[in-house]
């Protein structure tokens, strides 16, 4: 497939049936939010709602609203979401809920920091669309807030014994290195930089294991490895979205030699997660090959891939490596083949190790709208970036 024709497709496909499925499918007229739960034709199969996945529906489309085009319709649907959260999605003291019923009463103590990054996402995108004081303040609010519980995320709600096997979990750094990118301008300088190179040090040089090629899950709190369920596991996928976040970072400060090793970090992760048998990116491993604690280890999960295509391409983007292309040629084939549903529209979540999709749903309690539609913008702008580098280079020649 040419260049134009990729940009064409991940273009296309985001304007013409994604987002149309969400708009159609997902607005609570009645109560405001959105319905997250849509079976494969996107009827309506459950109303809670989950904040997390709320907050990723405002930021997906303040997003759009913000670099795509100034539709007023877009704006309005995040408006409504976030209003929605702002008067049901906290406790009082600032935590963000996981999840709510219809009516927005909680359902899901706060014990999820996510649910707080996303909000600070959602609200800072937000801002930038509308300059509403109020939204600004939610975002940076939440953000401390966020840091302030970093070294314990869960609080009471943390179910482990204290101090038998404690623990650091790569998530929270991984979402902080683009988390502090989305509202930086809403930061204090320098908060933004000491997040950051917190971030980069955190990812690159404490989770990923170079004598393994890969990164951990999960380590000790002074960095080394734990010889338990916890510590050997591996999510691909996880590493890979991180990788794209790294070269995001890199660009801002001109740092070609870190963008270089998150690349070789992506190729090694995807040789070491890719599935030989039957194709596509298995969702958890076992460092040292035993079997993994989550059963659902063999699955092929829609976030996994689109991620990956969003780090490959940044990799060829910023490098020219090879490597980057031929394996984004072969995750999108893969991809685009086994989870974009030409009959209904969106894509399917959820695939057995084979290929075949698990469950029919759109959305539910961990897919929503957000890594599809990130994803599917990220390629087209990444894509249409590698073809004016080109036809640049041709010019120049």
């Amino acid at each position: 497939m040419k260049l134009n024709e990729y940009i064409q497709q991940y273009k296309t496909n985001l304007l013409d049936d994604v987002i149309p499925f969400w708009m159609a499918n997902s607005r609570d007229t009645i109560h405001g939010g959105y319905f997250t739960c849509l079976d494969r034709e996107g009827k309506v199969f459950d109303t809670d709602k989950f904040v997390w996945l709320q907050c990723r529906q405002v930021w997906c489309f303040a997003m759009l609203y913000n670099k795509v085009e100034k539709k007023q319709e877009w704006l309005d649907f995040a408006i409504q979401g976030a209003e929605f959260l702002k008067k049901h999605g906290r406790d009082a003291e600032g935590n963000w809920y996981f999840s709510l019923n219809r009516e927005g009463a909680p359902l899901t103590q706060p014990y999820n920091i996510f649910s707080d990054c996303f909000a600070s996402m959602a609200y800072g995108q937000l801002y930038q669309a509308t300059q509403n004081e109020e939204y600004g303040k939610i975002a940076v609010d939440t953000f401390h807030n966020i840091l302030r519980r970093s070294e314990n995320p869960k609080g009471i709600y943390n179910k482990t014994y204290p101090d038998t096997r404690p623990l650091k979990s790569f998530a929270l750094p991984m979402i902080l290195c683009n988390l502090v990118l989305e509202i930086e301008p809403l930061l204090d300088p320098e908060l933004v930089e000491n997040c950051i190179a917190n971030g980069i040090h955190a990812v690159t040089e404490e989770f990923y294991r170079p004598e393994l090629g890969i990164i951990l899950e999960n380590i000790t709190p002074e960095g080394g490895f734990s010889d338990s369920f916890e510590g050997r596991v591996v999510n691909p996928g996880h590493g890979l979205e991180a990788m794209w976040f790294i070269m995001d970072l890199a660009t801002r400060n001109s740092d070609q030699a870190l963008i270089r090793k998150a690349v070789d970090i992506s190729i090694n992760i995807l040789e070491y997660g890719w599935d030989r048998e039957h194709g596509g990116i298995f969702y958890f491993m076992d460092v040292k090959g035993q079997p993994p604690l989550q059963l659902e280890w063999d699955q092929k999960l829609w976030w996994v891939h689109m991620e990956t295509l969003i780090t490959l391409l940044k990799g060829y983007l910023h490098t020219e490596d090879e490597r980057c292309w031929e394996w984004f040629e072969k995750v999108h084939d893969y991809t685009w083949s086994q989870f974009a549903d030409q009959e209904f529209g969106e894509w399917f979540g959820y695939l057995n190790r084979q290929g075949e999709p698990l469950l029919p749903l759109k959305g539910g309690k961990w897919k929503g709208c957000f890594h599809v539609p990130r994803g599917l913008y990220q390629c087209w702008k990444t894509l249409e970036a590698i073809a004016e580098k080109k036809s640049t280079k041709i010019l120049d020649f």
